[in-house]
């Protein structure tokens, strides 16, 4: 089985889960050293404390946000609905692409939720209007499964002249572009660890200071009240040791990372018949570096990951592994295409700075000739449009 830095597999699939930097292993290994509960007053406690600290330092100056304003949390899926949980029975407006612990989230918590309009290439469409009465808006940075990259500055002008609070789930645009909570002028941002090399069970939540708050998880003091629960002092050491790393790693994306991912699309797109990108490769400035979606007509995107990782070990994912396991068609994709085809045909590669070209090269050894043999077999014919 062909390898890379992973050790195993050739890994494309940082957009779910990156695998943990060695950096941030040893950072974590020597965190266990701490015995004492972060939020003693003893010795031990405080050697834990100061770690977390120090830590929180770290993920602030990522975003360059005030270390108070950083609110420990389980992971992106808890920080999305500690925010909407604030603004539990009033107006609230997203767009239709966000991350399901958005949607899922407003839609039991809200008394009316609005969507915004987006255009075909995944982009808000800036002529939008906000119900009267909306108190909380939330886009996201950066789509997860396609990787636009939303205006949010501008999205966040019009909230706040209308008088509403904003959100963005940025746990996909973490450390792939630079993120500056100041500038895009968002009142709440999330965020995880496992998307930048980090340990899995950690993320967090901007609050900007003066902003409207009220914790979903109740009965400690911890995080100033603002989220009860122990300390997981070392997944938050290594959540510090990780957000160093992407600070110091950020100018890769550009230089080394998308190279490649056009690379990668160029060679899709020109060898393999009735293939399309999903992600607006056209709108260079406005799509993350590191992630291509591409659809495979009359091939099933499972069938080509399962092949993927069956003949040369290569790890890629259909669409947003949060919805692995569920047949429903990406709602991402259908929000833009409105095609389950094109859904289910569906393949989504994410890089990092540690692929190479090599590993370009294996997937294209391999790639054309398994999606050859799908579309032989299928009992889906293409559309007039692919032809």
């Amino acid at each position: 089985m062909m390898s890379n830095s992973t050790g195993q597999f050739i890994y494309l699939d940082h957009a779910a889960t990156s695998p943990l930097l060695p950096e941030v292993k040893s950072a974590m290994l020597q965190a266990m050293d701490f015995s004492g509960n972060a939020s003693a007053l003893h010795t031990a406690g405080h050697l834990a404390h100061n770690a977390i600290e120090e830590a929180r330092l770290e993920i602030a100056k990522l975003i360059n946000a005030e270390p108070d304003e950083i609110i420990f949390t389980s992971g992106g899926s808890e920080a999305n609905n500690t925010v909407v949980n604030i603004f539990a029975g009033q107006n609230i407006t997203t767009s239709s692409i966000e991350h399901p612990s958005v949607l899922e989230s407003v839609a039991a918590r809200a008394h009316a939720h609005q969507l915004l309009p987006i255009d075909r290439y995944g982009f808000v469409k800036d002529d939008f209007t906000l119900s009267p009465g909306t108190a909380f808006v939330s886009v996201m940075l950066a789509n997860n499964e396609i990787g636009t990259i939303q205006d949010l500055k501008s999205i966040a002008k019009i909230a706040h002249q209308q008088g509403a609070l904003i959100h963005s789930d940025a746990t996909q645009a973490l450390g792939k572009i630079p993120l500056d909570v100041k500038k895009l002028g968002v009142d709440y941002l999330t965020i995880s660890a496992h998307k930048i090399g980090g340990p899995i069970g950690i993320g967090a939540l901007y609050v900007k200071k003066g902003s409207s708050f009220k914790p979903l998880i109740m009965g400690g003091h911890q995080e100033r009240g603002r989220r009860a629960g122990t300390y997981p002092t070392v997944n938050i050491v290594g959540f510090g040791a990780a957000a160093q790393h992407a600070r110091q790693s950020l100018k890769l994306y550009t230089s080394r990372v998308k190279p490649l991912r056009d690379r990668l699309s160029r060679r899709i797109l020109q060898e393999i018949p009735y293939s399309s990108s999903n992600t607006p490769l056209e709108f260079a400035d406005r799509i993350l570096p590191n992630l291509l979606n591409v659809s495979f007509a009359a091939a099933e995107g499972e069938s080509i990951q399962l092949y993927l990782d069956a003949e040369k070990g290569i790890v890629v994912s259909t669409g947003s592994a949060c919805a692995s396991g569920d047949g429903r068609p990406s709602h991402v994709l259908m929000a833009l295409k409105n095609d389950a085809e094109v859904a289910h045909s569906s393949i989504r590669f994410s890089l990092s700075p540690g692929t190479t070209a090599a590993d370009i090269d294996a997937v294209m050894s391999v790639l054309p000739g398994i999606v050859r043999r799908l579309q032989q077999i299928s009992t889906v014919k293409i559309k007039q449009e692919n032809l």
